[in-house]
């Protein structure tokens, strides 16, 4: 297992992201996947990690995208 888990301020983030009509299915896909991962052990799949990764190397990638998207990396499994 990872050892982590999507901490406080990913998790408040993630959930405005979730009610926000202007959220992009991407940021809600990374808001999504960063909630249900919060106080569990569970780690991030591989589909999820190469689209987490993906939103990471992009320049056009929102800050709270990439935040997302570095939680949903730094609990995959390495």
């Amino acid at each position: 297992m990872g050892g982590k888990s999507t901490g406080g301020k990913v998790a408040s983030s993630a959930g405005r992201t979730l009610g926000s009509p202007n959220a992009s299915a991407l940021q809600k896909s990374l808001a999504g996947s960063a909630l249900a991962q919060a106080g569990t052990n569970k780690t991030t799949g591989k589909a999820m990690e190469a689209k987490a990764s993906a939103a990471l190397q992009s320049g056009s990638s929102a800050a709270n995208t990439k935040a997302l998207a570095g939680s949903l990396v730094s609990q995959s499994k390495k």
